[in-house]
């Protein structure tokens, strides 16, 4: 059987901290590390924070980026650089593509319901305010499904091929089909063509943002591939240390290869454009090769510790925090219980530490489940 994804290549034998690491450090962000620091920022006046790093902690309104921009594409970069890993190991225990794809289906479908669940209003049980597509775990879901089917049916330059294909593709779409009533070429909010096909095809289950996701799925797609060639890098026989290198060069060259295109095609990550899926393609790369560098090439381990703690149940966690700590604030009520008593001696730092608190009680949930091997896999 001709399997692109080839199960022969030796991986590595042990498995790569630096991407469970890098899993946990984007998931820290949503999970409590971005309130946190607004908290600090709050408590603690400072006019570096004010001036440098807080304009990074939220997204931007359309056009441009910010390393918040980051985390979305960071998740579907980090789902695709675990595919080959995942891939080869089922077909080298003897599965085949069959069951693979079996397995590929249950997990978009899954991803779908969490997704649904999470953001789509599923549990209101009201069919007028369901949102049938409108989350970060759908996007993923589409991602994964369209890598899917590149990573096992092509080899790697012909993945690249259609990487590219897909990326000029959508460019092309949007720049050049007109929009009724707006015209081609038009990357408002309101005018493009991608918005456009979403209040098309869903209708009154669409989710009212500017954010868009059936035409973006293309690039859902593409960023997942990225991540693919990551992790078909990281996969080889060559050195770490070149392996660090490419990834280094690769994100660099990525970097301003997307910002070079983003002249001309902009950065907007609410319609995912081809020249946004470059330029966080790029720092995703920088950013994994310098966890692989410090944690598996350094061996410097203890700094991975705590991502890694919420990397291996990366999913566990956004939908816990969606429900329980931004929905119903149980997280929060309970590190409450611990620190309220002394809210009156830490004054203005009351918030900061509560928010701290909110934190360690899903990081403690998952401690416990690290260490009782307790897995949420889908």
């Amino acid at each position: 059987m001709d399997v692109p994804v080839d199960p022969n290549v030796v991986a590595p034998q042990e498995r790569l901290m630096s991407l469970d690491a890098l899993r946990g450090f984007d998931m820290f962000w949503i999970v409590g590390g971005g309130v946190i620091l607004g908290r600090l920022a709050e408590t603690w006046q400072s006019l570096w924070l004010d001036q440098v790093v807080i304009p990074h902690t939220e997204h931007v309104p359309w056009e441009g980026f910010v390393a918040w921009d980051l985390i979305m594409p960071l998740f579907l970069f980090v789902v695709g650089t675990a595919m080959p890993f995942s891939f080869a190991k089922r077909l080298s225990r003897g599965s085949s593509k069959t069951r693979l794809y079996l397995h590929i289906v249950y997990r978009v479908i899954v991803l779908w319901i969490l997704g649904m669940i999470v953001q789509g209003r599923l549990l209101q049980y009201e069919l007028s305010s369901l949102r049938l597509y409108s989350n970060t775990l759908q996007a993923i879901a589409a991602g994964y499904l369209i890598a899917s089917l590149v990573l096992l049916n092509l080899r790697v330059h012909w993945q690249a091929v259609a990487t590219v294909a897909l990326l000029l593709l959508y460019w092309a779409l949007l720049m050049l089909v007109p929009v009724p009533g707006f015209g081609a070429g038009q990357l408002t909010a309101d005018g493009n063509l991608a918005i456009y096909i979403d209040k098309l095809i869903l209708g009154p289950y669409q989710d009212g943002t500017s954010y868009t996701w059936i035409l973006s799925s293309m690039t859902f797609a593409t960023t997942v591939m990225m991540g693919a060639f990551a992790g078909q890098l990281l996969r080889s026989e060559l050195s770490k240390a070149r392996k660090t290198l490419f990834l280094l060069a690769a994100g660099v060259a990525c970097i301003y290869l997307g910002s070079w295109w983003g002249m001309i095609f902009p950065i907007v990550k609410h319609i995912w454009t081809s020249s946004m899926v470059l330029y966080a393609g790029g720092w995703s790369l920088v950013l994994l090769g310098i966890f692989y560098l410090l944690i598996d090439v350094c061996r410097l381990r203890f700094l991975a510790f705590p991502f890694v703690v919420i990397g291996m149940n990366a999913i566990f966690a956004y939908v816990a925090t969606s429900l329980f700590a931004w929905q119903r604030p149980v997280f929060r009520n309970i590190a409450e219980v611990f620190f309220a008593g002394v809210e009156s001696r830490l004054g203005t730092w009351y918030d900061t530490t509560i928010a701290v608190g909110t934190f360690l009680v899903l990081w403690l949930i998952l401690l416990y489940m690290c260490r009782k091997k307790v897995f949420i896999k889908i």
